[in-house]
């Protein structure tokens, strides 16, 4: 069973690019790995945590996947955990809502 939305953290300048661009193209770590990660609603505190621990004004993307089809994949990552992964970019139409986390 796998979740039919999931989250992008952004950096505020991240946010602001993609609200001007309309596409989202990746972080430096999505284009080093070659495609968008996202974290499930479970995943997501532990991500924020690992990753983003010492920014503050984040924003959540929540993302629909449906609407992106195929283009996303369900991998193992951190201890074996599924996570959606995007291989390709992502349109603001994806994004059902956003939270701002200070």
């Amino acid at each position: 069973m796998t979740a039919s939305t999931a989250f992008k953290v952004l950096t505020a300048q991240q946010w602001a690019d993609f609200e001007r661009e309309r596409v989202f193209r990746g972080a430096p770590v999505d284009i080093a790995d070659g495609y968008i990660h996202l974290s499930t609603a479970e995943q997501l505190e532990t991500t924020i945590a690992k990753y983003f621990a010492d920014q503050s004004g984040l924003m959540i993307a929540e993302v629909d996947l449906a609407c992106l089809g195929d283009a996303v994949r369900w991998e193992p990552a951190r201890g074996g955990d599924l996570f959606p992964h995007i291989y390709a970019e992502l349109p603001i139409q994806a994004v059902i809502s956003l939270q701002k986390r200070d």
